[in-house]
């Protein structure tokens, strides 16, 4: 084989890999997540631009959580949690917030303590979300991220300890879900339809 040859064999080569590894990412790519088969809960987020996390509402900011507005909600509401994950990220679903045992409101305020017990919100909990007590903000590392907001609307308070993830809420909600609604916000800035 001649070195022209060689070399076009290789080109030819690096394009089947790089496409067929763009197939695989795009085939992966993570849905948004529905827990169907609940009454409807409309959620949204003034502290979105245009479906974009503002930045302070990021890693690359204030990391602070961003303000959710519910409607709808039950009058049988015991109590709320939030769930928050990352849809693109390659561990499918990985979760950067949980909280539970929220006092049933209509609206979610930004820039929740951090810590395991939240006392401005009734004793809620926060569990380990991304390794941490706390919401911890979008900083994906290339690329923008979608980032789904997930409320669940519960029949009862959760006897869970702080150090629960994610895995154990969704176990100890099973049964508890009167309304489930969700908000996504994309960071850094491609609008969300």
């Amino acid at each position: 084989m001649t070195g022209r040859r060689r070399m076009m064999v290789g080109i030819v080569s690096g394009i089947v890999i790089i496409t067929g590894v763009m197939l695989l990412v795009r085939a992966n790519r993570n849905e948004p997540l529905n827990y169907g088969g609940y009454s409807e809960l409309i959620v949204s987020s003034p502290s979105f631009v245009n479906g974009i996390i503002p930045v302070e509402f990021t890693g690359d900011g204030e990391d602070k959580s961003p303000e959710l507005v519910l409607e709808n909600l039950s009058e049988e509401a015991v109590s709320i949690a939030v769930l928050m994950d990352d849809l693109d990220h390659p561990i499918k679903g990985y979760n950067h917030w949980i909280i539970w045992n929220i006092p049933p409101q209509n609206v979610i305020p930004e820039g929740i303590t951090h810590g395991a017990t939240v006392e401005e919100l009734g004793g809620a909990l926060q569990g380990i979300g991304y390794g941490r007590h706390r919401y911890r903000g979008p900083k994906p590392p290339f690329g923008s991220h979608r980032y789904q907001f997930h409320v669940f609307v519960l029949d009862t308070m959760l006897d869970l300890n702080a150090d629960s993830h994610k895995k154990d809420l969704l176990a100890a909600m099973d049964g508890h879900i009167l309304q489930y609604g969700s908000v996504i916000g994309s960071y850094p800035g491609v609008k969300v339809k």
